[in-house]
This record gives C-alpha cells, sequence and structure tokens, in this order.
C-alpha cells in the first residue's frame, strides 16, 4: 500500500473516486494488457512512444467518451482490428463497478455496427447515463491550446467539464447539437429549394430552450473559476457568450438563410484568459501561457468536486517538464488530495522524496 503524503491536509469531505484496474484490448498500440492502480499515487515511466499517454487516453475515454488528441474515434483502434475494448473497475463508496466502452469503425465481418457501445456491469446504457459514472480531470503539454488555438477548442474544453459534472448540460447539449445540424440543413433547402421559413419554427424552440441552458452552465462555471482567486492567482476569465433568442434569430434569418449557417447560439462562445487588462492569447508569454492552463485545470479539479460531491481522478500526462519550480510545487500539493496517475519519460523530474511516497509502474514496449 502507498504511504499517505503529509504536505497537504487531504479534502475529506468528498468522496474519493478510485480506478482500480483496467482492461485494454486492440487499443492504439495494446493488443491486450491490464493494469492495476493504487488509490492513491501511481506513477507510470517509460521512454517516449512506449504506450503511456495512450493508457491515459484509455482511462480518460471512459469518463468523457473521447480522446483528448484523436479527431476520429477508429484511430483509436489498433491498426488491422475491427472492435478495441476499454474496460475498468471503479470503486466509490465502497460500491463497485465495472465499466467498458467497445469502439468500432461501423463494421464487423461486413455487417454494420455501432461505432461506439457503452456497459455498466455488462449491462448497455444510454451515452448521457453512461458519463455519470467516472469522472477525470486531465493535464498535459497539449493543454496549452486551450490558451493558444482558437474558440472551438475552449468551447470543447467548456463541454469536457460540464459534461462530466451535469446531467441537464449533457442533454441540452447532446439535444442542441443534433437540432443545429437539422436547423442548418433546413436554411440550405430555403436557400436552395425555396423551402418556407415557417419550418424552421420547432429547431428555432429547441435551440433556444438548450441553448440558454448551456449558456447559463457555462456562465455559472467561469464564475466558479474568477472566484478561486488562491488557485487563479491574477487570472481573470470573460465569457464572450453568443446568446440566442427569437429576437437575434429575426435578427440575422436573412444572413443565415444566405449562409445556410446558425449565426447565433453557444456554438459560436468564447472566453477570453487575461491577466490584467492582457489577453493572453495574444498578448501572453509562453511561461504565462503555461501558467493559465495550470490554473484553469486546477479550477476544473475544484468544480467537478464541488459540483459533485465526488473528487475525479487526475491524470498527469509528463507534464512536469512544461512547469517551473513554484508551479511543480504548487501541483506536488495537489496531488495527494485523489487518486492521482502521472506518467514521465523522465524520472530525475520528480522530487526524490515525493517519488517515494509513489507506486512506480514500469512500461516496456509490447514484443
Amino acid at each position: 500500500m502507498v504511504e499517505e503524503l503529509s504536505i497537504v491536509q487531504v479534502v475529506s469531505h468528498y468522496n474519493s473516486m478510485i480506478l482500480k484496474k483496467i482492461e485494454l484490448q486492440n487499443f492504439r498500440n495494446y493488443s491486450q494488457r491490464g493494469f492495476e492502480f493504487t488509490k492513491n499515487l501511481n506513477l507510470i515511466i517509460g521512454p517516449n512512444t512506449v504506450g503511456k499517454t495512450n493508457l491515459l487516453e484509455a482511462i480518460f475515454l471512459l469518463a468523457s467518451r473521447k480522446s483528448f488528441r484523436a479527431k476520429k474515434e477508429e484511430e483509436m483502434i489498433k491498426k488491422g482490428k475491427e472492435i478495441a475494448r476499454v474496460k475498468a473497475k471503479i470503486v466509490l463508496e465502497e460500491e463497485e463497478k465495472s465499466l467498458e466502452i467497445v469502439l468500432t469503425r461501423g463494421e464487423i465481418n461486413g455487417g454494420r455496427v455501432a461505432k461506439k457501445k457503452y456497459l455498466v456491469n455488462g449491462l448497455g446504457k444510454r451515452m448521457i447515463d453512461f458519463l455519470e459514472n467516472f469522472r477525470v480531470v486531465y493535464f498535459g503539454p497539449q493543454d496549452l491550446e486551450i490558451i493558444i488555438d482558437g474558440p472551438s477548442v475552449r468551447r470543447d474544453w467548456l463541454d469536457l467539464v460540464l459534461e462530466q459534472a451535469d446531467h441537464d448540460y449533457r442533454r441540452s447539449s447532446l439535444s442542441y447539437r443534433k437540432g443545429l445540424r437539422q436547423r442548418n440543413k433546413l436554411l440550405e433547402q430555403i436557400r436552395d429549394e425555396g423551402k418556407p421559413k415557417n419550418t424552421l419554427f420547432f429547431w428555432d424552440k429547441l435551440l433556444i430552450e438548450n441553448g440558454n441552458v448551456i449558456t447559463r452552465k457555462r456562465e455559472e462555471f467561469i464564475d466558479f473559476l474568477n472566484q478561486q482567486p488562491e488557485r487563479f492567482g491574477r487570472l481573470f476569465l470573460n465569457y464572450d457568450k453568443s446568446l440566442i433568442s427569437a429576437q437575434r434569430l429575426e435578427k440575422y434569418a436573412h444572413e443565415e438563410v444566405a449562409s445556410a449557417t446558425t449565426l447565433v447560439g453557444p456554438h459560436r462562445d468564447d472566453f477570453i484568459v487575461n491577466i490584467g487588462d492582457r489577453n493572453l492569447h495574444f498578448y501572453g508569454s509562453r511561461g504565462e501561457q503555461r501558467t493559465a492552463v495550470f490554473g484553469l485545470k486546477l479550477g476544473e479539479l475544484e468544480f467537478l468536486s464541488t459540483k459533485t460531491n465526488q473528487r475525479p481522478l487526475l491524470l498527469l500526462d509528463d507534464i512536469f517538464s512544461e512547469l517551473d519550480h513554484e508551479r511543480r510545487g504548487h501541483l506536488l500539493e495537489v496531488i495527494p488530495q485523489q487518486q492521482t496517475i502521472m506518467t514521465t519519460a523522465d524520472v530525475h523530474l520528480i522530487e526524490k522524496d515525493f517519488l517515494k511516497k509513489m507506486d512506480v509502474l514500469e512500461l516496456l514496449m509490447e514484443s
């Protein structure tokens, strides 16, 4: 059993979510591999390309139903295989559950099948219900994209956090995305085929209802982050929201038909990360941008804990080389507050005294 750290008092009023073990089949570079974890600190050591990030990606998939790097889900299936499985045992308040996601390319033995299947204790579940069972916060070098890339990356991050935290947000987000696709198709038919504009009425109502839920909950999350000065420091987020209403849809009706695109709504939201009056996307140094991402991730961890009364699993993907000494020290204080799985290619980046407290797993290439 890994010894508890004493440098920080563990947050006792949150229940801890524990990943006991995970089994991978035809996932990325893994043909068949299982891993077991302690409830405290787990360090995965191995050279680059050995599969450390692939393991974290599989864990992340179970919590979010997404990859944090694949553009197409079939990229997670081992080359030449039709099906991949990620199966895990988790424990919360002494209750053990089996979670499983089955991935396909949409076809098995020539027959069409669903690209993704969700199971809890062996029983099929809807995605919206499956996501209630497991939560993680992932922090890796590519998270810098939240600051330096475009609005869609920031919207994806908002969705990632809020879909884990809130059933109503998941429902509204799913309905909104489906409705948006249908409405845009209708706009194209109105433009190209002369379909009447009143065919938009149902979809307008659906988007307004669900869009307002999304906007309100995103605003609550951003307000929460701005009220965390001990984690956020001088950072401040400005929510650049695109409100949706019957009046705004009417205002842009001509332009929407011409472009066959819905021009207002939370699918066009953004937020600006500032230090003082400086937008870090344009005017931040790389060090300031890294610090900002660090603050966002700590805020995400606290928000999920507060919202769900459960401490999520923390995944740290080779990030110690990206942080200065002060940020490393702060992170080492946060790590003992929940189950943590870390990867590194260079064990020398981790404090020796801290390293003694970890359960170490060294990954080797599959033969």
